[in-house]
């Protein structure tokens, strides 16, 4: 149509909704007795936003605590993935990596809250109008990175990778790549594009950490309580998100060409913290593997 300009949504539609459900996940866990994780921005995101403003950010504010499916449950399991999560970036930069990048970034504020080594550049990927409503909040909070941080707007479905260059990232460099919660919402061929561009753009030394599902029935998931929650409680459908196509093989595709791959369920990592969500029947994050790569340096 004449005169029609297309509207980036930020965080205020579809996948972006998804970016504020994990800010409100990250600030309960913030202020829980037993936190995982900190992360003392993220409540102000979710307050900034007109779809998330009457959200809970505090574990009092969830109406049954714990045994809400999506602030008790899955807020365990956003907040136990944020743990595992920083610890593999600064495992990974403290092992040499000399840049980070968050691909698909949302309201990550890691730039802003983890202790990082001196000397790093960290690369935010992610649509303009994210990028711009987390600027707009950070701003307003006076923040400050504790490392070089630059914000890459591009969408992840087009050239991201030249996009990524053309901010100064560098390939002959070793990188310690997050693409949290992505992937899931991409379609099999974006993933395996993804897949392929961070392996070429990876110099020895390299890592990269996703989350991947490896199966799904969808139908039958529809009434899970997780999903069922999402939309009485926040009003949106988690599950029209997810891309339903069959997933590819991304851990395989990096063993094929060198990698050394470690796949995870969540489980392990609750068991091994402490904390965070166990396995129930028909269980919706049952199929959820968190994955971790190695290059190997030459």
């Amino acid at each position: 149509m004449v005169g029609t300009q297309h509207r980036d949504p930020g965080v205020e539609d579809g996948v972006g909704l998804t970016a504020l459900m994990v800010a409100a996940a990250r600030a309960i866990e913030t202020h829980r007795g037993d936190s995982l994780a900190s992360d003392l921005y993220a409540e102000h995101f979710v307050r900034a936003a007109k779809a998330s403003a009457d959200w809970p950010v505090r574990e009092w504010e969830v109406p049954d605590g714990d045994a809400n499916p999506l602030w008790g449950r899955l807020a365990r399991y956003f907040g136990l993935r944020t743990r595992v999560l920083d610890d593999h970036l600064l495992r990974s930069t403290r092992a040499g990596a000399r840049q980070v990048v968050l691909l698909g970034a949302g309201l990550d504020a890691r730039a802003f809250r983890l202790d990082w080594p001196p000397g790093l550049v960290l690369f935010e990927v992610d649509r303009e109008g994210v990028l711009d409503f987390k600027q707009e909040v950070l701003d307003g909070l006076h923040a400050t990175p504790k490392l070089v941080r630059e914000a890459v707007a591009v969408d992840l479905c087009d050239d991201w990778a030249g996009a990524l260059v053309a901010a100064g990232f560098s390939p002959t460099l070793p990188t310690a790549w997050l693409v949290e919660g992505v992937l899931l919402f991409l379609s099999s061929a974006a993933e395996e594009g993804l897949i392929d561009a961070v392996d070429g753009l990876s110099a020895p030394g390299s890592s990269v950490a996703f989350e991947v599902k490896l199966a799904r029935d969808l139908p039958d998931t529809q009434d899970d309580p997780l999903y069922s929650a999402a939309r009485g409680q926040v009003g949106f459908d988690l599950l029209a998100l997810l891309d339903a196509e069959p997933r590819p093989d991304s851990s395989g595709a990096l063993a094929e060409r060198g990698w050394s791959t470690s796949v995870h369920t969540p489980f392990d990592f609750t068991r091994h913290h402490g904390r965070g969500p166990l396995p129930e029947p028909d269980d919706p994050l049952a199929g959820n593997r968190w994955v971790f790569a190695e290059k190997p340096s030459r």
